[in-house]
């Protein structure tokens, strides 16, 4: 337990008065904890590809303070991003047009989605080994994004 930093008498934690001679108590500022403070710059990487998933850590990465000024992070997070708003566009504007179309064999969306999530393990594998690798036409927009900072 503290003690009042007037009269010495013990306080409660939380008091703010000292209960016998009523002295205001200092109070502690709190610190704030940043909840990305262990994590890695080359997890976060990682993180950024995850399918389906990846977009939420990109978002929360290119939000937090402590990658604000790493390029290759941001870079990932905005490349990240950029495959999820792909694979989006092929499920939710490409896909319906297949869908009703009579077809035998290989749809032009499947595989296009196939692509996509090819293109997210690949990622992995590569920013797991500390590798960058741009992505055709979704990695010179990312490179742009980053930069912009």
């Amino acid at each position: 337990m503290p003690f009042c930093s007037q009269c010495g008498k013990q306080v409660a934690p939380a008091d703010a008065y000292c209960a016998a001679c009523g002295a205001r108590q200092p109070v502690e500022p709190t610190r704030r904890v940043d909840p990305l403070a262990s994590l890695s710059p080359r997890t976060a990487s990682i993180l950024c590809y995850v399918p389906m998933l990846g977009w939420i850590a990109s978002i929360v990465i290119l939000a937090a303070d402590r990658f604000r000024n790493n390029r290759t992070v941001r870079f990932h997070a905005f490349q990240g991003l950029y495959l999820f708003v792909a694979w989006l566009i092929v499920d939710q504007v490409i896909g319906p047009f297949f869908r009703f179309l009579p077809h035998r064999g290989l749809r032009v969306d499947k595989l296009l989605e196939a692509v996509i999530l090819i293109g997210w393990v690949f990622m992995i594998i590569k920013t797991s080994q500390e590798q960058t690798c741009s992505l055709p036409i979704i990695g010179e927009l990312a490179d742009k994004s980053a930069s912009e900072s």
